[in-house]
């Protein structure tokens, strides 16, 4: 089981909901506003959810202004 700080746990928790109702592509903005944290919080610990998810799946898509990552389940 992969471990993970409060912050990572609200995160997760909220990307599984949201990719559960069929959503796959957000911002850290986005994710931020939802949970209660900073875009740059969110911003910072989806590239190491990335690696250590076993719950979703987290992809760099692209980047305009921000960042977009596309979540599937895994």
């Amino acid at each position: 089981m992969t471990s993970y700080t409060d912050e990572e746990q609200r995160i997760v928790a909220y990307l599984r909901d949201s990719v559960s109702r069929g959503e796959r592509y957000f911002r850290a903005k986005t994710i931020a506003e939802a949970i209660g944290l900073s875009s740059k919080q969110v911003g910072v610990r989806l590239p190491r959810l990335a690696e250590k998810s076993d719950d979703v799946q987290i992809e760099k898509w692209s980047r305009a202004k921000s960042t977009t990552w596309r979540v599937t389940p895994e």
